[in-house]
């Protein structure tokens, strides 16, 4: 039986594998060729060499969009990642209501981005223009904290119940014991269960980091990069570029700044997985 499942795997691989190439292999290797060109149309590109390349590392504004970016990033994965593991251990204390609790926390997370996106567009103005303070198209610093309150929102309840899985996975008799040595909660906490559950923490800000870097609909939907392009991320920017603008060298200019976008957020992505999976305790 085990000599016929190797002998015929690679035909039940084939149609998943077939399915990776045309979707995925193809079009990036397409798309990585396009970013060397001048075109309207895939049929019709002009390879140029690196001058698209040369220009993305000049446009001010996909720089401003990357710096506007990674300043998102680091305050939204600490924030979400930090209230999610909170509310985690609160919801792990067999409260009253925890299963009501876990529901509401969960359900905007349902919600699509650009939904979410006006809604809270409509919100945060209310409250601007109560306080007498400019709406989000002429506020930046309002636009950018209402992205990180905006995602915060949408994803802390997803990011939660999978910090709850893993503290539902720490076995009872190392609390037990660490409780009967005298350890204290947060001494439990900081020396037992923070170890144990670092393969959810590991895929949580794997989560948080690859949604930060290509936040699109959020960003689109609350600011659309105003004022003056300070809120723009670069998700947007790419968009702008490409589709915002007429003529060859705009298309050129935005899958050069894809392919960039797109090695930029593997290579953060992976470092980052390295990094966490160091220190994850085998159980």
């Amino acid at each position: 039986m085990e000599k016929a499942l190797k002998k015929y795997s690679p035909v039940f691989v084939l149609p998943t594998l077939l399915a990776f190439i045309i979707g995925f292999v193809i079009p990036f290797a397409e798309g990585l060729y396009l970013s060397f060109c001048q075109f309207t149309t895939v049929k019709n590109a002009k390879f140029i060499g690196i001058g698209n390349y040369q220009r993305a590392f000049s446009d001010a504004s996909f720089l401003n969009s990357f710096g506007f970016t990674v300043k998102y990033a680091v305050v939204a994965i600490i924030l979400i990642n930090v209230i999610a593991l909170g509310l985690a251990l609160l919801l792990t204390r067999n409260l009253k209501g925890t299963n009501i609790f876990r529901t509401i926390f969960f359900m905007p997370n349902l919600i699509g981005g650009i939904v979410l996106g006006y809604i809270w567009q409509i919100l945060i103005n209310c409250v601007l223009s109560l306080t007498g303070l400019p709406l989000l198209m002429l506020n930046s610093n309002a636009g950018y904290w209402g992205l990180i309150i905006l995602t915060g929102w949408q994803q802390i309840g997803y990011m939660m119940i999978i910090y709850i899985a893993g503290l539902q996975n720490v076995p009872d008799d190392l609390t037990e014991a660490a409780s009967i040595d005298g350890a204290t909660s947060w001494t439990t906490f900081w020396k037992v269960k923070l170890p144990m559950i670092m393969s959810s923490i590991t895929v949580c800000v794997f989560l948080t980091l690859t949604n930060s870097f290509k936040l699109f609909d959020q960003n689109l939907a609350l600011t659309g990069g105003e004022p003056n392009h300070l809120t723009e991320m670069l998700a947007l920017n790419i968009y702008d570029t490409f589709y915002a603008r007429a003529g060859a060298q705009w298309k050129g200019l935005g899958q050069a700044k894809a392919v960039l976008f797109c090695l930029l957020v593997v290579a953060i992505s992976f470092a980052q997985l390295k990094a966490t999976r160091s220190k994850e305790v085998q159980q």
